[in-house]
Order: structure tokens, then sequence, then C-alpha cells
């Protein structure tokens, strides 16, 4: 093993010196592949079963110490809303409030969540969006932990006892993410990111945390204020960014979490070029004081994209990332 790493250990040296990608030009195919990392790669991989293992599956002594409320901002999302809340009230975890926070969805999504019955609390009505949605539905939330699950995503089995036993064991921590898994509209499992641990410089200059894996403490959400409802596209760059201002403590914990749904309506395809550009835009400035090129977003992001030369190597192991 000592004798592999060595070339890598050496890569990594050089490419931390340098402030270009030019180097990344000359390198075997394999190495080029891992430089531009599957941070921002959905489909990587023809369909295949998500296969859990057993032991991410919570003990029978797990601790259930701590309360979660969780909010799923939704609208007209009839064909994924059933699984992803299924994937959320299938964690068996006992001290849950799960608020499902509708626009007024005029296809058949309250139907379907009707058929949960009392295990969740579903409000439908006219709101100001995504960002609203999560504010109201959070807005009363005495819980421990807080986060928010799109309607198309879902969480992997086990999720909420993993980052529960985490947050009991780490008090000085207050944000949470983890790995991702990437879907497609069958359920099928169609590429993975695999996370480096978490840089505070490196977030200033692009979102590569997942969402749907992101869990935080009440407290910090208090301090910054919710989301902002005036971000449609970026609101969970934005609350990132200021939830590190706040003095947040965050950690990338080693495990897939969450699973995010590829599909041709979902708003991250539909509005990267417009709504998204503008809204990145706004970070950038309140984060640089201006809007780098995305060349120059690349070149200072390579200290990170080396950290992620390791994660081939992870994905391979798969569920055993690290």
């Amino acid at each position: 093993m000592a004798t592999r790493d060595k070339p890598i250990n050496g890569l990594m040296r050089s490419l931390l010196k340098t402030r270009s990608l030019d180097l990344a030009v000359r390198l075997p195919s394999q190495l080029k592949d891992s430089l531009l990392p599957r941070l921002w790669r959905l489909r990587q991989y023809e369909p295949r079963p998500i296969a859990v293992p057993a032991w991410y599956l919570p003990a029978g002594n797990a601790t259930t110490s701590l309360h979660f409320a969780l909010a799923t901002p939704s609208f007209n999302q009839g064909r994924f809303i059933g699984r992803t809340v299924r994937s959320v009230l299938d964690q068996a975890y006992p001290k849950l409030d799960y608020v499902i926070q509708d626009g007024g969805s005029h296809d058949n999504t309250l139907a379907v969540l009707h058929e949960f019955g009392d295990r969740i609390v579903v409000r439908s009505g006219p709101d100001g969006g995504q960002a609203d949605a999560v504010n109201r539905a959070l807005a009363h939330a005495a819980a421990d932990i807080m986060a928010y699950l799109n309607s198309d995503d879902i969480l992997l089995p086990g999720t909420l006892h993993y980052v529960a036993d985490f947050f009991a064991r780490h008090p000085g921590v207050d944000v949470v993410y983890g790995h991702r898994i990437v879907i497609d509209e069958e359920d099928r499992e169609i590429g993975r990111w695999i996370l480096p641990p978490h840089s505070n410089i490196a977030i200033s200059w692009a979102d590569w945390i997942p969402q749907e894996t992101l869990f935080w403490r009440r407290a910090i959400w208090e301090k910054v204020g919710g989301v902002d409802p005036s971000f449609a596209f970026a609101l969970d760059w934005d609350l990132i960014i200021r939830f590190r201002e706040a003095g947040a403590r965050f950690a990338r914990l080693p495990r897939f979490l969450g699973a995010f749904r590829v599909h041709d309506k979902q708003k991250t395809i539909q509005e990267i070029g417009s709504t998204g550009d503008r809204e990145m835009g706004r970070v950038w400035r309140r984060c640089l004081g201006y809007v780098p090129s995305k060349q120059e977003v690349t070149n200072r992001l390579i200290p990170y994209y080396v950290k992620h030369l390791v994660c081939p190597y992870g994905f391979q192991l798969g569920w055993l990332a690290y």
C-alpha cells in the first residue's frame, strides 16, 4: 500500500502548488477523471438497484434521545411525494415531527399524502415558494435537530438514528451532512457523491453539500433566522453560508445519508442557467465581494478537488465510503 500511495501523494503536492488546471490535461485519463470529481456529475453509470447494507439499519438498542423536526416543501410532486414521505416514516424514529408544507397542488399530491393519515402533518395553501414553505413548516418546531427534504428526494435507511447518535456524541457540532446517492425516476442508483472532509473556505466558492443530507441544531437555525425567502434556487447554499457566518461548527459524516433524484422537471435542471446564476452571484458577492469566473472557481477549488482524488477508492468500496 505504501508504494501505491507515493505517486498519488506526490501528485497532490504538485496540484496544491499549481494555480490552474493546466496540469490536468497532461494526466492519464483515469486521474484526470478523478481530478474533475463526481461532485457535480449526476448520471455517472447505468441504472442499478440500491442495495443498502444491513448494518445501515439501527440496532435494537439504538438511542433516540434527540427530537427531530423535518419539513418537506411540496408543489405538484404527486409522482414522487409518496416515496419521499415513506423514506422518512420507514426510519421508525419515535421522536419525529414531520410536516409537509404544500403550496396548493392541483395534481394527486394531496390524495397521496392522505394515505399516510396522522403519521404526518399536511398543510396546503398558497405560499411564497420553497423557502417560505420550509420556514412555515419549521416555524413552531420545538425539536433538537432540524432538516428539510425536497419532495422528490429520499432519506436512506437508518439516517435519523445515525445522525441523532452523532449529535448526541458531539455536542460541539452544529451542522452535519454526508455522502449522496443519485437516483433516477424509478429509484435506481445512477451515481454517488463521496465528499472529502468539510472545508469552510471552499464553500465560499461552490456549494457541493448535498441538501438532502443536511441536518442542524435548532439553536443555529434560530440564530440565523431560517431560510431567506428571497432565494428560490440557492436557498440551501445561502443557509449554509449564514450558518458559517454565525459560527457554526460543521462535520461531514462518513456515510450515505440521502438520495437526490434526477428527473426532467426538477428545479435544479430547469433553473441552473437563469435563476440559479443570478442567485449564486448574490452569494458570491456576499462572500467574495464579486462574481468570479467559472475558471477562477475551478482554480480556487483545486485543493478541495485534490482531497477528492481519494474518492474513487471510496467509490469502489461503496457503502464503506469514509
